[in-house]
């Protein structure tokens, strides 16, 4: 039994170091994705978010803002896709998030079933947010690092 667990407990640390070294970096990358394929929709008009964004922002016309938008969530992606340009990419996106929360507190009946603890599906995709903003802080805790290393010796592909 004891050599089962000394099994377990080895594959177990094989397994994590390679999550610790792979997973600042697959995280990244899919941030990146996420913001250029959502960023390229809006000003297409294919974006499902465009309408509640235009319901929620009044005060410029959807043919001006919806382009903007999408161009910034395509540059925060471009940035988080290039290693030198994070930093940029995440203080694009710590600006931009204060913006997505809106909808919460002008449009509450578009994102609650019942305030505040039942969100609908368009309030569920705001509050989700929040990982994204909590993803973008730990992609900032390896900006500092040149060769990807981290203080653990875990080191992300792609550096």
């Amino acid at each position: 039994m004891q050599a089962r667990l000394e099994r377990f407990d080895r594959l177990d640390r094989r397994i994590s170091q390679a999550m610790r070294r792979i997973g600042p970096w697959l995280l990244r990358i899919s941030l990146g994705i996420v913001f250029i394929w959502f960023g390229a929709l809006k000003p297409l008009g294919l974006s499902p978010a465009n309408e509640l964004v235009a319901r929620t922002v009044v005060w410029f016309p959807p043919g001006v803002f919806l382009p903007i938008l999408g161009a910034w969530e395509v540059a925060i992606g471009v940035c988080l896709l290039l290693k030198p340009l994070n930093r940029v990419g995440i203080l694009l996106l710590l600006l931009q998030m204060p913006g997505t929360m809106l909808p919460l507190v002008l449009l509450p009946d578009v994102c609650f079933v019942h305030v505040p603890f039942v969100p609908t599906i368009e309030g569920q995709y705001i509050i989700k947010n929040l990982v994204l903003i909590s993803a973008a802080i730990v992609v900032g805790g390896w900006v500092r690092e040149p060769d990807g290393r981290s203080s653990a010796g875990a080191q992300p592909p792609g550096a």
